[in-house]
């Protein structure tokens, strides 16, 4: 009879429960939110059934021929609009396809409507979008191993995928080789728990006051290494969280708050693998190889056994793949061989706070994070690189620096820092705000170049800078008065415009955050202060540039225009209307030719 004494002790693959015929084990979650399993000894007839196939108290069946140093593969999709889907280069989708082909079942991890994740699987490759989504917390099996065993004794083709605990656990369940199961186990740095990230999202509905209806992990959007979380709400908002701004990933990545306590003694680790085929994210494979340096995402696969290899050789013609030293994958994933270390001490506490604490402010009570003092120091020394690099210590640049940004303010990374070329008027009734760096001039491509950078405010025209903006040398803003031009800089840390960029201000313009202006590309709001004598005519009309929109140079956006979320300008586009959200609009007029365009930063 299953006994769970020590929690270090159960990896929580639910094994135990599916195969015993009586019922008598069912699991609930502890106060932590993780499922642990009951017997009911009234139930329980003693059979050992339930230890017999315990992957924690038991090896792994059938896995003796298994690699002890598998073949390691570098690989992506040859799909870019699968690679857009995918968590990392596709792979599980290239062998989901095989399979669905083939009529057969796919198995692995799905969201539910009310955000919980349970092993799922079938043969309607409809389904293999819920399936790719990464999950980063521990999914529900119960009776996912029966449903296996019986599509599997009805003679159908299987691929299943789930973490290495998991795999294991079918394994010892099935308790003898099938030639027609495929197994996939992932590289897990460990299980986070379903009540963590609960609050995690009631935390983000809180901030943005609506209901997620759908969220996306990894998300490509700013990119595979920037580990984005998407979220999509009922009021059809979107918000996106990366490493830099997530909490969920202070708690897991940087402070190891809250993964089963399994995976910190995880029994399931180096090699050989226990399953068919391992995949993962193949972190830092653009040290080696140029082939992979596109931020789109690359998978690391591991061929652990002769099956495993002839099933890769299907899959080959789906994706573009190289071999590489087993070596290299472990140096960019240490959880390949390498448990998650305890880092702190107040595990209990943080889950006592969790229960009335707001999510961010248990976590960052909680947090293993640099001291207030080491993180001031690495900014300030950010800012005075960022300083010495633009103004080259031109007596010129450096006085418009201090002069309109202050060295207080700089030194606490907020403030305009001026390119060698840089020819500035502002006004002395002029508002300038900086919460961030405003790079202006930047000449870090070409640096013996000539271009200047103009900055012209009249009397009370405002320039705000909310965050962190690059702006290449060779640019040109004129603010008019009492005009205001607002920029946001990234919520992630990096948002740049190109050589070229031209922007006269004579009302309002507000260009938001992550916004992509590509070489020559000018906005204004107004046609000076030239009148017509045509109905409804005003010479100026704010223009609002949306969140992520994507503005190819050379295009022109001319006055009044609103640029939707996630919008694409194309090359040479003369933009006179709004834009939709998604859109991809062309032309001159500029007119809609694509919806539902994804892209990414």
């Amino acid at each position: 009879m299953i006994s769970i004494t020590k929690k270090v002790n159960c990896a929580g693959c639910n094994a135990c429960g599916d195969i015993c015929k009586e019922n008598a084990i069912t699991f609930s979650p502890d106060n932590e939110g993780f499922l642990y399993p009951r017997v009911d000894e009234n139930k329980c007839i003693h059979c050992g059934l339930c230890d017999q196939v315990c992957p924690v108290l038991n090896k792994c069946a059938n896995t003796s021929s298994n690699y002890e140093s598998p073949e390691c593969y570098a690989a992506a999709h040859k799909s870019v609009e699968v690679l857009f889907s995918s968590t990392s280069g596709g792979l599980f989708s290239a062998m989901a396809e095989i399979v669905y082909k083939e009529n057969g079942f796919v198995g692995g991890a799905v969201h539910t409507e009310d955000s919980n994740v349970v092993q799922f699987i079938s043969d309607d490759r409809n389904d293999l979008h819920r399936l790719r989504r990464s999950k980063d917390l521990q999914s529900n099996a119960e009776g996912f191993y029966r449903k296996t065993k019986s599509i599997l004794d009805d003679g159908h083709k299987v691929l299943v995928c789930g973490v290495p605990c998991q795999i294991a656990g079918l394994l010892n369940y099935l308790g003898k080789d099938y030639e027609n199961l495929i197994t996939v186990d992932l590289i897990c740095a460990g299980v986070n728990s379903p009540k963590v990230w609960r609050k995690y999202l009631d935390y983000i509905e809180q901030i943005n006051d609506s209901r997620i209806v759908w969220t996306e992990n990894k998300c490509k959007e700013y990119g595979w290494k920037k580990l984005t979380q998407k979220f999509v709400f009922e009021n059809g908002q979107e918000y996106f969280d990366t490493y830099r701004t997530s909490w969920f990933i202070k708690g897991y990545i940087n402070s190891h708050l809250y993964c089963r306590p399994s995976c910190y003694d995880c029994r399931f680790k180096g090699f050989p693998r226990n399953a068919d085929i391992s995949i993962g994210d193949y972190w830092g494979i653009e040290k080696y190889s140029a082939n992979y340096n596109d931020d789109m995402g690359t998978s690391v696969v591991f061929i652990n056994n002769d099956k495993g290899s002839a099933f890769f050789e299907s899959v080959k013609k789906r994706i573009v793949c190289e071999r590489t030293p087993l070596e290299w994958a472990v140096d960019g994933n240490p959880s390949l061989i390498s448990s998650m270390s305890v880092l702190s001490d107040r595990r209990d506490d943080f889950f006592a706070d969790l229960d009335h604490m707001r999510f961010d402010e248990v976590v960052e009570k909680y947090s293993a994070e640099d001291s207030r003092r080491i993180k001031s120091i690495r900014k300030t020394a950010r800012v005075l690189k960022k300083v010495l690099i633009t103004t080259r210590l031109s007596p010129v640049a450096l006085y418009w620096t201090v002069r309109l940004s202050g060295v207080r303010n700089l030194l606490k990374g907020k403030g305009i820092i001026c390119g060698t070329n840089s020819c500035i008027s502002v006004d002395k009734t002029a508002k300038l705000e900086f919460d961030g760096l405003f790079i202006f001039g930047r000449k870090e491509k070409f640096t013996r170049s000539k271009d200047e950078s103009k900055l012209y405010i009249e009397k009370g025209g405002s320039l705000k800078v909310l965050g962190d903006f690059d702006l290449d040398a060779g640019c040109e803003i004129i603010i008019f008065n009492n005009a205001q031009l607002i920029i946001h800089g990234s919520k992630f840390g990096y948002s740049d415009a190109n050589k070229g960029l031209t922007i006269i201000c004579g009302q309002k313009i507000e260009i938001k955050a992550d916004v992509g202006i590509g070489r020559d590309v000018t906005i204004r709001d107004t046609n000076g202060r030239h009148f017509m004598n045509t109905a409804g005519y005003r010479p100026c009309r704010e223009v609002v540039i949306g969140e992520k929109a994507w503005l190819c140079g050379p295009c022109t956006i001319m006055p009044g225009v609103k640029i939707g979320r996630s919008a694409i300008v194309s090359v040479g586009s003369l933009v006179t209307k709004a834009v939709p959200d998604h859109s991809l609009v062309s032309g001159n007029p500029a007119t809609v030719v694509q919806n539902d365009v994804i892209w990414k930063l």
